[in-house]
């Protein structure tokens, strides 16, 4: 029940993001200016604050870290061989591998996370997280640049790097850190200032994500994008999870590894399609599809996993 309790409500607010935006209680003018605000403010602030704010000496793991950077690494590697088993066309391939291992952790992983482990497990979430963006965007530019071919040799050199250098959460993660690391403390009016802005992103970030989501049925590859999707969904954290316990990790130490890697599609796996010649059309479906699916599939993996 008190799975049930947690997910089902987060996914509530990403259906009443949706709803409003078809009934055009929120204007799409509304998304571009408030997705920054979230990205660059609300969700850099409670990161920062429950990182600085943790015992990261004793309740961090660097091996569970690692497990899970390998488990997406693997996956990459594993998704980049079946789409050229399965003659998947070479424009589509990168967005299709993409979509298989490149999950959204700020916006869904982290809201999961903190409505479920708590404060703590949140903190714990956010160090793995912060990794996880950094591997994930290497190997989506690099995925999208070799099956996109010459096209974006230029724009590539820059790209990766302003993807990962521009990423305010992963920078927040590490800022945290050092404050965690030093006992340095926050001073009351910092804290209390980071609390109300922390207040702010998760609500306006599934908010967000609902009225983002889109099934053009136009651009609907249903083998890639189920393919896609059960490999994000189901053998992602399930090979996670069979890593974890090869190498004798508890629950409590590895639940937030298993709760990022189980994480639908980023909704950034769109804009790199598109900047980077992948095919956007099947970007979108995929991550529309993915997040709603996963409400059923993190359920699934909490009760595996608790």
């Amino acid at each position: 029940m008190t799975i049930a309790a947690t997910i089902i409500p987060i996914f509530i607010i990403i259906l009443v993001g949706w709803v409003a935006r078809q009934r055009g209680f929120i204007p799409d003018s509304f998304f571009e200016p408030a997705n920054r605000l979230v990205f660059y403010l609300a969700i850099p602030a409670m990161v920062f604050r429950a990182i600085s704010k943790a015992s990261l000496k004793t309740e961090f793991d660097a091996w569970v870290l690692t497990a899970t950077l390998v488990s997406v690494l693997i996956m990459f590697l594993i998704t980049w061989g079946l789409g050229i088993v399965l003659r998947i066309p070479r424009r589509q391939r990168g967005t299709f591998i993409q979509n298989s291992f490149h999950g959204n952790l700020g916006y869904i992983g982290l809201a999961v996370a903190f409505y479920y482990l708590g404060a703590e497990g949140f903190a714990r979430a956010s160090i793995i997280a912060g990794f996880m963006m950094i591997l994930q965007n290497l190997l989506s530019v690099l995925g999208l640049q070799v099956c996109a071919g010459s096209s974006t040799q230029g724009a590539t050199r820059w790209y990766a790097a302003v993807k990962i250098l521009g990423n305010p959460i992963i920078w927040s993660a590490l800022a945290g850190m050092f404050f965690s690391l030093s006992a340095t403390p926050l001073p009351a009016i910092l804290d209390r200032s980071l609390a109300i802005l922390s207040g702010l992103a998760l609500p306006m970030a599934l908010l967000i994500i609902g009225g983002s989501l889109s099934f053009e049925l136009r651009n609907f590859r249903p083998a890639a994008v189920i393919v896609a999707v059960m490999i994000k969904l189901v053998i992602l954290p399930g090979f996670g999870f069979l890593l974890y316990h090869y190498f004798g990790f508890s629950p409590q130490d590895y639940m937030p590894g298993i709760i990022l890697l189980a994480s639908p599609t980023a909704t950034v796996t769109y804009v790199m399609a598109k900047e980077m010649h992948g095919d956007s059309g099947l970007a979108v479906v995929g991550i529309s599809v993915s997040t709603l699916l996963s409400a059923v599939t993190f359920v699934v993996w909490l009760n595996v996993v608790g």
